[in-house]
């Protein structure tokens, strides 16, 4: 700030030491703002910052898994929010959560009539199958995925998990 006075309280003492007090409390804060978008994408903010990030979004992140996958689930967090609890949904987190292809098959269905009465497609009774095709070697954490299926799926829905491998 004593670069920006004019010339004459340049030369004051006291008026460059008040504005280098001012500059040492003032310094942490704009730098804060000119960095705050890079606290803000998945990609670049700090690894203590990932879990107040993924709670900001209202995403559940498993801050067991590598710094990586964190930052995978959080950028996929536009997508998962417009479309929370639908088929796909479920498909992008747990995709996301375990680093391999999962395919989410469900009972419910829509369909439109112009008459009434007619009969409902799917099944009565709603629920969710998670199948998971893990690689030959790998070994899936069937309670880790059990609840990340919980936490992503709708409350009114059961689950049920299929692992197989090779």
């Amino acid at each position: 700030m004593a670069e920006t006075l004019p010339a004459m309280l340049r030369e004051d003492w006291f008026a460059r030491e008040l504005c280098a007090s001012i500059d040492e409390v003032v310094a942490p804060v704009l730098l804060s703002m000119d960095t705050f978008d890079y606290y803000l994408d998945p990609a670049t903010t700090p690894a203590d910052m990932i879990g107040w990030l993924a709670g900001w979004l209202g995403l559940s992140v498993d801050l067991g898994a590598d710094l990586t996958q964190q930052r995978s689930e959080l950028q996929t967090a536009g997508v998962l929010n417009a479309t929370r609890g639908t088929r796909r949904s479920l498909e992008l987190s747990l995709e996301s959560a375990l680093g391999m292809p999962v395919e989410v098959v469900e009972s419910g269905g829509a369909r439109w009539s112009p008459s009434p009465g007619g009969a409902l497609p799917g099944q009565p009774e709603p629920v969710v199958r998670v199948i998971v095709r893990a690689p030959a070697g790998r070994e899936i954490d069937t309670d880790r995925l059990d609840a990340l299926v919980r936490s992503v799926k709708p409350a009114h829905v059961r689950h049920e998990i299929d692992v197989r491998s090779g």
